[in-house]
C-alpha cells in the first residue's frame, strides 16, 4: 500500500477567519494566510525574504472546525490543493490561485495547548508499535535554496 500524499501549506492566519454558506447551504471559511520564507546562505544561517499571502478557503465540516477554533495570528498546518481562478469584472479579467483545504490545524512545532482526549471513542486509542524516534522541526516556514 502507497502512503498517499497532498499538497500542504504551513504558515499564520492573517486575516480574520470568515465563515459563510454556499448557495447550497454549505459551510465556507475564508481567510487569508502569510507564508514566510527563509533562504540557506552558505554559512548556514538563514536569511528571511519577504512574506507572501495567499487565499485559503475550506468547506463543510474544515470549515466550521476551522471557523471554531481558529484565529488571526495562529500558526496552521492545512492539507489540500491549489486551484487557479479567472473572472471578469468591469471588462478586465482577473487571475488568481487559491488553496483548497481539507484539513487545517494548529502546527504543533509553534504552537503550545492542551490536548482534550476525554471524547475518544472506542478503537481509537493509541495501538503499540515499533518505530524510530522523531524529531519535530525547528520551524515550519518555507526554505528557498
Amino acid at each position: 500500500m502507497a502512503v498517499r500524499t497532498h499538497q500542504s501549506i504551513s504558515g499564520f492566519v492573517a486575516s480574520e477567519p470568515q465563515l459563510s454558506r454556499t448557495e447550497r447551504g454549505d459551510a465556507r471559511l475564508y481567510m487569508k494566510v502569510g507564508i514566510e520564507h527563509y533562504r540557506k546562505e552558505p554559512d548556514n544561517s538563514f536569511t528571511q525574504l519577504e512574506t507572501t499571502f495567499h487565499d485559503l478557503i475550506a468547506y463543510r465540516g474544515a470549515a466550521e472546525q476551522g471557523a471554531e477554533r481558529l484565529a488571526k495570528g495562529d500558526n496552521i498546518i492545512a492539507d489540500g490543493r491549489v486551484r487557479d481562478y479567472s473572472y471578469e469584472r468591469n471588462g478586465q479579467r482577473y487571475d488568481g490561485e487559491e488553496f483548497i483545504a481539507t484539513r487545517i490545524g494548529h502546527d504543533l512545532a509553534r504552537t503550545r495547548y492542551e490536548v482534550d482526549r476525554s471524547g475518544r471513542t472506542a478503537g481509537r486509542e493509541a495501538t503499540p508499535f515499533a518505530s524510530p524516534q522523531h524529531s519535530a522541526p525547528s520551524s515550519a516556514a518555507a526554505i528557498v535554496m
